[in-house]
Formats: C-alpha cells, structure tokens, sequence
C-alpha cells in the first residue's frame, strides 16, 4: 500500500484546510486509516482515526470539535476536515494505514505511512 497526502499549505488562523489521501493498491476498505502530526521539535502524535468502513471515528482531544475525518472506499481515499484552525496545528501531517489496530494504541498498529504534508497555521 502506497500512500499519498495532500491538501496542506498556507493559512489564518480561524482558516479551513481539507487534507486528502490516496491510497494505492487494492483492499482499502481492509484498512484502519488515521492522520497523525509532528510539529517542530516535537514528537509525532496521533490526531484523528477511522474504522474500515467510516461508522466509527476518533479522534485526540486537541482537535475534537474542530476536525472532522472521513473516508471514500470507491475512491481509495481518507480525507481530514480541518476547520477552526489554530496555531499549534502547525505540523507536517501523516496518513497511515494498518489492517489491525486497537483504539488508543494507533501508532503501534499503522502498518503503512505516507510522506506527510506540510501545514502552516498563521497568527
């Protein structure tokens, strides 16, 4: 499985941004898919996780409310949703895949990890 993030750039705070990622390969529905995020100087950190057929989400406290996860299994794709931004959302997002993975121990069950994408949150 190859995975491909995009979406990140440049914004206000207060500012929206939507994060997409691709997924090659076959069986995604098969997949656990999740974004994490790693702000300079900091260690990586999971930020939203979606089950194999999107009925159930997670996500970590910082963006609850904020961020919204979601996933297009004829598209090969899982998406972030990034509403009400702020300045420490600053950081280099990941998706990742992993065909088995318990909720709350989501980096030990990532399988698969993409080149990140770059987001910048302005004040």
């Amino acid at each position: 499985v190859q995975l491909q993030a995009s979406g990140g750039g440049l914004v206000q705070a207060g500012g929206s941004l939507r994060l997409s990622c691709a997924a090659s390969g076959r069986f995604f529905s098969s997949y656990v898919m999740a974004w994490f995020r790693q702000a300079p100087g900091k260690e990586r950190e999971f930020v939203s996780g979606i089950m194999y057929q999107g009925a159930n989400t997670y996500y970590a406290d910082s963006v609850k409310g904020r961020f919204t996860i979601s996933r297009d299994n004829a598209k090969n794709t899982v998406y972030l949703q990034m509403n009400s931004l702020k300045t420490e959302d600053t950081a280099i997002y990941y998706c990742a895949a992993g065909r088995t993975v318990v909720p709350a121990k989501w980096d030990a069950g990532m399988d698969y990890w993409g080149a990140g994408t770059l987001v910048t949150v302005s004040s």
